[in-house]
């Protein structure tokens, strides 16, 4: 028989293993909101929804399971163009540098290498959704916006925790949904599946609003109803980090924007105005009012290929808190070198985390653009 300070042993390990499941329950999610670009981006600077799950993984393109241990997650959002799919889930490191390996990652990129690595990609993994899918134009998407993300723009991840039951009950119900597309720009977008995605997590607290988007779904408006819940609810300990867009490909990512400060700040004022004034007016005064979101801190985290283990890993980063009273002051960091095995490729030296060019203006990154 068991003696009292046995018995005191005993429930002791087990209290100690029951905390330690427990803190293991828990992983990261991220909203990314991501810049739009080129010419289409021009003409409708609203940008891009994903959202990245550390514990969630791709048994293939359009299923769902639990990672194993050394993967990274996958990144999940609506796209068009394809073939037919409502969403497409590909891992974290493919979905920004179109490599298997952060060790492959170059410095510097043209047309050609993007072109190759994504090709690549595809003959090695994305056989699956079919061999005619489109690459997708500057107007209609396809299968190339899946893979190389960093290439064409700059991100910004808002990284929040996730409960193991909360992330298997996403697992289900995407694997048994029907995945079949509904998109719709204007009111079935990337941000709209966000929306749904995150209300599963936070009930309730995502919805479309008359404004300052006119009741359509933003990227912008999203992230700004993460971060305003995560400040409401502190435990959530939102992280901003930034993840810079490779250079070499095409120029400069545009800031984000929301539906009335797409118009108010570009050349669509001026037809407005003319025909109906007062409709421009209202929509100036709405952006003052409401259209402005301050949603980056002043320095994030930069995140290159060689350290997105602070956006994989399980500690939290107090210092980028989004979540915080006032955003983080303190210096960035600085990335180590990597090397790159692309034909044509630069290779990385070394290159230095930098602020988000967005300070003090609040972020600018919205929409539904190059989805």
């Amino acid at each position: 028989m068991l003696s009292s300070h046995q018995v005191r042993n005993i429930l002791f390990v087990f209290i100690l293993l029951s905390v330690l499941g427990c803190a293991h329950g828990y992983a990261q999610a991220a909203l990314l909101m991501e810049q739009p670009y080129g010419f289409f981006g021009a003409l409708n600077p609203t940008g891009h929804n994903a959202i990245y799950f550390q514990r969630i993984c791709a048994e293939n393109p359009v299923q769902l399971r639990r990672c194993r241990p050394g993967e990274m997650g996958v990144v999940i959002a609506r796209y068009q163009g394809i073939d037919g799919y409502d969403w497409v889930a590909i891992p974290l490191v493919p979905y920004l540098y179109a490599v298997d390996n952060p060790s492959d990652v170059p410095q510097l990129v043209d047309h050609d290498v993007v072109v190759q690595l994504r090709n690549r990609y595809r003959e090695a993994h994305l056989a699956s959704l079919g061999a005619r899918l489109s690459p997708g134009n500057f107007v209609h998407g396809g299968w190339t916006q899946l893979v190389g993300s960093a290439y064409e723009r700059r991100i910004y991840a808002f990284r929040f925790e996730t409960t193991a039951e909360q992330d298997d009950a996403l697992i289900a119900r995407m694997n048994a949904g029907p995945n079949r597309t509904r998109f719709d720009l204007l009111f079935n977008n990337c941000a709209d599946f966000a929306r749904v995605i995150l209300n599963g997590y936070f009930p309730h607290s995502f919805r479309r609003n008359i404004f300052p988007d006119a009741g359509m779904t933003t990227p912008k408006q999203i992230t700004y109803k993460l971060v305003h819940y995560a400040r409401k609810h502190p435990a959530e300990d939102l992280t901003v980090y930034e993840i810079p867009q490779i250079p070499g490909y095409r120029h400069g990512s545009h800031s984000n924007k929301g539906i009335d400060e797409s118009i108010v700040t570009t050349v669509y004022a001026i037809p407005i105005a003319i025909v109906n004034p007062y409709l421009a007016g209202g929509m100036f005064v709405d952006y003052l009012v409401r259209g402005r979101y301050h949603l980056v801190p002043k320095h994030p985290e930069v995140l290159g290929p060689e350290n997105l283990s602070a956006l994989t890993g399980p500690a939290a980063n107090l210092e980028n808190s989004a979540s915080a009273v006032s955003p983080a002051s303190g210096p960035a960091s600085v990335a180590s070198s990597l090397g790159a095995n692309v034909s044509g490729a630069v290779p990385l030296a070394s290159a230095v985390t930098r602020p988000a060019t967005e300070t003090g203006s609040g972020m600018k990154e919205t929409g539904t653009a190059n989805e």
